[in-house]
């Protein structure tokens, strides 16, 4: 439920209508926006007396909000969220591009990918370092060592680090090492890990799964900010269909959708959408095109040899071109790169 406020509403006055609606037990989320102040009932508000609710004289409108997802939802958020990553702003004008190597496999690669994608104008860098893979005989990653050499990286470019939890007990292992936390497709209901990461105040970028419907995606993130983690990112990066030439299939539909029925900010990995390194210049133009915040775009020194997903990622050159024909893409619509 929402109480769409009248103008002129004090600080004071919305302190005394949330305190009277501490009777229903429900919590009281006050959103000031620059031409509405809206206070978002989060509970079980089928016994509130709208009747009673309308005669507070600085209650102008009450709206009822059909879907599960609450606080994820625009319609109590109208105005969009904007998250920073490490002094990166994700959600604004300008469009922010996260490039790295799907693992992180030794220190010198990782500085010297570091060093490449921030000449081409990527602005936070991303690499696994706890990988969870589908055979458990391939590359699971270099854990905790890998997480050193992200920072050895963050240390010579000043690039913030994204990179994949899996385990809620890793919560702490993280804090510090990391200016935005990762939950790949398979943990999109690791619930568990999911009220951790609502606990921690640090930005979570959260992957839609392989096969879930957009309001099972928005629940995912509705956990996190359940838990008081305000600073949410949505990541489209391609569902299972029953087309095979592609890894997976971009659905570019997700993007406008998810910006109409959320205020949080939507980005696009064009790499895991498609496993074709050729393909991901096309499909983060058409990400953009379609109002997408930032990209996710797996970069390798050398992808013949890389230990993991290869076959999708950039050389420097590549990733070099794609950002000098995104640039003229973000300027068409109205946004920079």
């Amino acid at each position: 439920m929402i109480l769409v406020l009248k103008k002129g509403t004090t600080q004071e006055d919305i302190n005394k209508i949330a305190g009277w609606l501490s009777r229903y037990s429900v919590a009281v989320c006050p959103i000031v926006g620059a031409e509405t102040t809206v206070l978002g009932l989060v509970g079980d508000t089928s016994h509130i007396d709208t009747n009673s609710v309308y005669l507070n004289e600085f209650v102008d409108k009450i709206i009822k909000v059909q879907e599960p997802y609450k606080r994820a939802n625009r319609k109590m958020h109208p105005e969009d969220t904007v998250v920073d990553v490490g002094g990166v702003k994700i959600g604004g004008r300008k469009i922010a591009v996260i490039a790295g190597p799907c693992s992180v496999e030794s220190e010198e690669q990782i500085i010297d990918i570091a060093k490449h994608i921030k000449g081409s104008g990527a602005s936070i860098i991303r690499g696994g370092a706890w990988k969870p893979r589908t055979s458990p005989y391939s590359f699971q990653g270099l854990k905790a060592e890998g997480l050193e050499y992200l920072n050895a990286a963050k240390a010579e470019t000043g690039l913030p680090i994204v990179t994949e939890i899996t385990n809620p007990m890793h919560v702490e292992k993280f804090l510090g090492k990391v200016d935005c936390f990762q939950v790949g497709a398979r943990n999109m209901q690791n619930f568990e890990l999911l009220i951790e990461l609502g606990k921690a105040r640090i930005p979570v970028l959260l992957k839609r799964g392989f096969s879930n419907t957009l309001e099972e995606f928005l629940m995912s993130a509705e956990y996190i900010l359940n838990g008081g983690n305000e600073n949410v990112i949505l990541c489209e990066r391609g569902i299972r269909t029953n087309e095979t030439f592609t890894r997976n299939t971009l659905d570019i539909s997700a993007i406008p959708a998810l910006k109409k029925l959320s205020h949080l900010p939507v980005i696009v990995d064009p790499s895991h959408a498609s496993g074709k390194a050729w393909m991901v210049e096309p499909l983060s133009m058409a990400a953009i095109a379609a109002g997408a915040d930032g990209l996710m775009i797996e970069v390798h020194n050398d992808p013949q040899n890389a230990l993991s997903d290869g076959a999708q990622s950039l050389t420097y050159e590549m990733f070099d071109q794609t950002m000098k024909k995104l640039r003229s893409i973000a300027e068409v619509v109205g946004r920079e790169l």
